[in-house]
């Protein structure tokens, strides 16, 4: 793959991004929005302290959401978009829109799902401030932790599949990731600051919303990079430009003719 298409790919890998991060926007306002509020007034109730605020409340869940999502897409898009250069017709013969998914949901699984499971999103007023270095850093971890074995497990079973065929290499090669995650979670500390009063229902509704901003950004960006990239990389038939060709000049001389 040529320099001239792999910029071509960034370029609709960050469009993608841009198209994915308006949609997750949308559900992030409409579902973790509210949730975000009710868990600051449950804050606000227990805590005698009130510091001023930096940024307005307003600010935050629409020109602060808008600007961090859109960010976040892009820059997700572009880094997926690199990957899918990378990943085409090394990870099997898919086709273009086939490896956008691919990529995509390999990236959902090991980007978000695994460590969340392990590191599940809380509502703001959840935890100690004192510990947030602490948090960030085991869930950073997580995340590079998921990804590396990925690769490896991808790695493995490319190694294996000559030996054992590709489903068979496949399923070892999965097997041996669930593995190495299962232990990874067994010694990472785990942390849990909810307090005993705070609303399961909320906090239930809070991950649940941060799931479906997350599904919707990637499946959205899989079906709308994987369309541009297979116009990039899919030529059209000759046939059909054929076609389009003999019809321009059948218009050409059908209007010199009413012109004459």
């Amino acid at each position: 793959m040529n320099s001239t298409t792999v910029r071509s790919l960034l370029v609709r890998g960050m469009l993608a991004g841009l198209v994915a991060g308006l949609l997750a926007l949308v559900v992030a306002y409409l579902m973790g929005e509210p949730r975000v509020d009710a868990a600051i007034a449950f804050e606000d109730s227990h805590s005698h302290e009130h510091e001023m605020e930096i940024v307005s409340r307003s600010l935050q869940s629409t020109a602060g959401l808008a600007t961090g999502v859109l960010i976040f897409g892009v820059s997700l898009g572009g880094i997926a978009a690199l990957a899918f250069c990378f990943a085409l017709g090394r990870v099997g013969r898919f086709t273009p829109r086939a490896t956008a998914a691919l990529i995509s949901g390999a990236a959902l699984l090991t980007v978000y799902v695994v460590p969340f499971l392990k590191y599940p999103a809380n509502p703001p007023s959840i935890g100690d401030p004192e510990t947030i270095g602490k948090r960030t850093t085991l869930y950073f971890l997580m995340i590079a932790l998921s990804v590396l074995l990925a690769v490896a497990a991808v790695i493995l079973g490319k190694r294996l599949a000559p030996r054992l065929t590709a489903w068979y290499a496949s399923v070892v090669a999965g097997v041996a990731y669930l593995v190495a995650i299962g232990l990874a979670y067994a010694f990472l500390p785990a942390i849990n600051e909810v307090p005993a009063d705070f609303s399961a229902t909320l906090l239930w509704q809070f991950r649940l919303a941060a799931v479906a901003i997350q599904l919707t950004l990637w499946t959205a960006f899989a079906l709308t990079f994987g369309y541009l990239a297979e116009r990039v990389l899919t030529p059209r038939p000759a046939k059909s430009e054929a076609a389009e060709a003999n019809s321009e000049s059948k218009t050409a001389a059908r209007t010199a003719a009413s012109a004459g």
